[in-house]
């Protein structure tokens, strides 16, 4: 494990303590998650909160302000906060990904991303989840995408395994079978 990684780990896992025992778990990982999303996006925010040269009582007016916008509470925002002093920022996003798997492993949900060419109804997307939960023995959280390329159908990943059923991933198979011939 890399030295992110460990540190990801290990905050992640006092978070997830931290959620368990106050009985906030799932707020508190949704909350994190928003921060740390909005951290990654924002150069301007990283730019801030990541220079010596920022007075700390400024780089907490504007930790405040971000966790108002982004409807942080209490126990989310001093999580933000601790890691900030300990300069550990550039660490969130990975805390955030390895407390969501936490938490999901606690809660017993799996997480599949759907990648459709086109928007799908509501229900497409109920039926799906309901066929991999009864794959998988476990609740399924989809995370859908959009891409055009895929022209029509469908792709989804649960952890390693990926089922193409799009024609861009069957035009591909035809594509190698026709060139190893």
């Amino acid at each position: 494990m890399s030295g992110q990684a460990t540190v990801a780990e290990r905050y992640a896992r006092a978070i997830f303590a931290l959620g368990v025992e106050t009985g906030t778990l799932a707020a508190l990982a949704d909350q994190v998650r928003r921060f740390a999303a909005a951290y990654q996006t924002s150069l301007d925010l990283r730019s801030v909160l990541e220079n010596p040269l920022i007075l700390p009582e400024q780089r907490q007016k504007v930790l405040a302000e971000v966790a108002s916008r982004l409807g942080l509470g209490p126990s989310a925002l001093n999580t933000v906060r601790y890691l900030a002093q300990r300069r550990r920022l550039s660490a969130l996003p990975d805390i955030a990904k390895r407390l969501d798997s936490l938490s999901d492993e606690q809660q017993g949900v799996v997480r599949a991303s759907v990648t459709t060419a086109a928007p799908m109804a509501e229900s497409f997307y109920l039926r799906l989840s309901e066929q991999l939960a009864t794959l998988v023995g476990r609740k399924v959280v989809l995370d859908r995408r959009e891409d055009p390329a895929l022209i029509a159908g469908v792709v989804t990943r649960i952890g390693d395994n990926t089922i193409d059923g799009s024609i861009r991933g069957q035009l591909d198979q035809l594509e190698r079978k026709l060139l190893s011939s």
